[in-house]
């Protein structure tokens, strides 16, 4: 009884040997084309930048989308692509194509481009300053002169009569 179990097991096992051996010898299935994409940060604002990530495109391969210009695929196990989103896009949702240059099926992602919020910098030294400031600041300057002067001249009485 045992005898004929340990012989199932082995032609079980053989035969699985055998059935891997054709896929082994031809260097494993083809590529299946562009897998597992992921894009971070899954939302941005215009300017920004992306990073997509993708695995099944051993050769490299083309990332496209209507928010940025194709950006091209690192090879190897692991793809990356970093994509800048244009300034002129509108917010909204967007998705984008991954293509292995080996392989013409696509995979696709979705993001979203932020509204834009602009930076409240102040007048940034548009507006001159006015007759008011330029008074103070002088008279600051003028005080200044005077009392530097005045220092000076009594470190000199000084060193005379030392």
């Amino acid at each position: 009884m045992r005898a004929s179990r340990a012989l199932t097991v082995a032609l079980v096992v053989g035969a699985a040997g055998g059935f891997a051996a054709p896929a082994a010898v031809a260097g494993g299935p083809p590529s299946g084309g562009p897998t597992i994409v992921d894009v971070d940060p899954s939302a941005v604002h215009r300017g920004a930048t992306l990073r997509i990530t993708a695995r099944g495109c051993q050769n490299g391969g083309r990332v496209s989308s209507n928010a940025f210009d194709e950006v091209h695929l690192s090879s190897g196990d692991i793809n990356y692509a970093t994509a800048r989103i244009r300034d002129d896009t509108s917010p909204g949702s967007y998705s984008l194509a991954v293509k292995c240059n080996d392989n013409d099926r696509v995979a696709t992602r979705s993001f979203r481009v932020l509204e834009g919020r602009g930076a409240d910098g102040g007048l940034g030294g548009a507006a001159g300053p006015t007759d008011t400031e330029m008074a103070i600041g002088g008279g600051l300057a003028g005080t200044a002169a005077v009392g530097g002067a005045l220092f000076l001249a009594r470190r000199r009485r000084a060193g005379v009569r030392v």
